[in-house]
């Protein structure tokens, strides 16, 4: 049995796909019977603040069903944008893997 369960972020995550992406994401979140949640953030290389607002439901989905939650390979551009929002720390790090 797993520790993790990792999901895959899109390449591209913005407003006009946030709504279906946070669906497909939380879906397969209430499905997983393990307590952490990892999300990965690879791939995401265009995304707006729809991208935060998608972890940030996540993360309280997550949290609602005791489940840890955590973004692994987070680009820069994307941790920045949590700072200038105040909500980086909401958003932890998978251990070392950023």
């Amino acid at each position: 049995m797993k520790a993790k369960v990792h999901l895959q972020l899109p390449m591209e995550l913005t407003h006009a796909h946030a709504r279906d992406w946070l669906k497909s994401l939380i879906i397969a979140l209430r499905q997983e019977g393990e307590r952490q949640i990892t999300v990965d953030a690879s791939r995401l290389t265009r995304f707006d603040s729809s991208a935060l607002a998608v972890l940030l439901a996540c993360r309280r989905e997550a949290l609602s069903n005791n489940k840890t939650f955590v973004v692994s390979q987070m680009p820069d551009q994307l941790r920045q944008l949590a700072r200038v929002y105040g909500v980086s720390d909401l958003l932890q790090s998978a251990n070392g893997l950023d």
